[in-house]
């Protein structure tokens, strides 16, 4: 599988493109009101993506248990210092609503998740980002 984000900023516009296997969809994210750059910044859309992948991948494994998912809900939250510094004391909590399964079904499958969601572990690993020269 491979992915890919584009953003492409100018004043007052904000095209951003994320893409699975060529299967590209277009985000909205508003500029600043200054007129450059995104009104959303970087650690609010990394919590956001932690949240995702956590909420698809419940719904995904459920599937594989036969379990009917009424309803997720995830909060990420967590700090940034100062500029360049990383993240850090980031938490999440969610709740999974299903009114076919167990409390324990359901409590077994949030732990699972939280073993396999790939984001999650992705972080929890750490992984290289480097950047390419520009021609």
């Amino acid at each position: 599988m491979i992915i890919t984000a584009t953003i492409k900023n100018s004043y007052r516009e904000n095209n951003i493109t994320v893409s699975t296997d060529n299967n590209e969809k277009k985000i909205t994210i508003p500029g600043k009101t200054e007129g450059y750059g995104s009104s959303v910044n970087g650690g609010e859309l990394l919590f956001l993506s932690l949240a995702t992948c956590f909420c698809n991948d419940i719904y995904r494994e459920a599937a594989k248990r036969k379990m009917i998912i009424d309803s997720v809900e995830v909060f990420v939250s967590g700090n940034f210092g100062k500029e360049g510094e990383p993240g850090s004391n980031i938490v999440y909590e969610t709740k999974v609503k299903s009114s076919g399964n167990s409390q324990q079904e359901i409590d077994d499958l949030i732990h699972y998740v939280d073993t396999i969601a790939e984001i999650h572990n992705t972080l929890r690993k750490g992984v290289s980002v480097t950047i390419k020269n520009q021609k």
